[in-house]
């Protein structure tokens, strides 16, 4: 395989994240391969049998990419083309992919349909993540949920970069704006990644980028997973933006909630500042999103209505699967992740 080298001195480059063990063949196949350099083996088999949503191919899937991101410590970043990781990685898509069409079957398949439930914030909340811990979260809780989104939020919006050169005119200048926005308008410090770091600071959480993921259970690595899934391929443009607008759609109220949590548990005043931020930031880039970018999309490209519809139910599909694990710990009053977190 040709080497291209390295972008910039060594003494600048920041290392990725540490490689964590596998949770089964197809993962510690991955895994194997990383370390050594060497193909991946004995994968054949075992995908036909895995589980698409298991934490053997999430994981698998999550380790290939994040290749595609920042790698690993001590795992050459020409390993991103692979082609025999390539080929794994095409496997395991075609399994989620047929899993996500397969449970999506009877979903809606206009904008309309897909979306108009989630404009209207519904009454009962029961079922609300969000809502139960505003009302009786304890500190705890709000810590396991913040390291378990920092898979997504250390680089929040980075999966949507990938749609911005598949589109065109209002689609694409809306995209940008947003995106401009998701990544501080200019000022480091309010990269929306960055605010994050800074919630964990307050929580007294590590910050450094990948660090929880072997905290993480698969139906988290599921929902990064389908945005990294629909950003790096181009014929799935369509459903990457139907799972930014859901994302937009459903933040503002969301992110409201958890700010009056963090305030409510004495979190601290970064830890609700970020959530406070995304409820004014969500609710323009929401009407950015429906009008502009959704709304330039299809009127360049009509045909593409059906994959809009299919990445917003994705995401709500996933999004529920993961509220429904957290909540099965929590009433069980165990943690929601794999390995529970030290003490603060």
């Amino acid at each position: 395989m040709t080497s291209y080298g390295p972008a910039t001195t060594a003494d600048t480059l920041t290392p990725g994240p540490a490689l964590v063990r596998g949770r089964g063949p197809l993962s510690e196949a991955v895994v194997q391969a990383l370390r050594t350099g060497l193909p991946p083996s004995g994968t054949a088999a075992c995908i036909l049998k895995a589980d698409p949503w298991g934490e053997d191919v999430q994981l698998a899937l999550y380790l290939l990419y994040e290749l595609h991101y920042r790698g690993f410590e001590g795992v050459d970043d020409d390993r991103e083309w692979d082609p025999d990781l390539l080929r794994l990685r095409q496997a395991l898509e075609t399994r989620m992919l047929h899993a996500l069409r397969s449970d999506l079957r009877e979903a809606p398949r206009t904008v309309d349909e897909a979306f108009g439930p989630l404009l209207v914030e519904p009454v009962d909340l029961t079922g609300s993540l969000s809502r139960r811990l505003e009302t009786e979260g304890e500190l705890w809780q709000l810590r396991e949920y913040a390291a378990l989104r920092s898979l997504y939020h250390l680089k929040e919006a980075d999966p949507h970069v990938w749609v911005i050169p598949r589109l065109t005119g209002r689609a694409k200048a809306g995209m940008v704006a947003v995106e401009y926005d998701e990544f501080g308008a200019g000022r480091a410090a309010r990269i929306h990644a960055r605010l994050f770091a800074d919630l964990m600071s307050d929580l007294g959480l590590d910050t450094t980028y990948g660090h929880y993921l072997d905290h993480a259970p698969a139906p988290l690595l599921a929902t990064v997973n389908l945005m990294s899934l629909f950003g790096l391929h181009r014929a799935l443009r369509g459903a990457l933006v139907g799972h930014f607008a859901c994302v937009e759609v459903t933040s503002s109220p969301g992110s409201r909630r958890l700010a009056k949590a963090m305030r409510r548990c004495g979190a601290g005043p970064a830890a609700e500042h970020f959530y406070a931020e995304h409820v004014e930031a969500d609710a323009v880039h929401e009407q950015v999103v429906r009008r502009e970018v959704i709304g330039g999309l299809l009127e360049d490209e009509p045909g593409l209505e059906p994959d809009v519809a299919f990445g917003c139910m994705a995401t709500v599909l996933l999004e529920d699967r993961l509220a429904a694990h957290i909540r099965e710990a929590w009433d069980e009053d165990r943690s929601a992740l794999r390995t529970a977190l030290p003490p603060r």
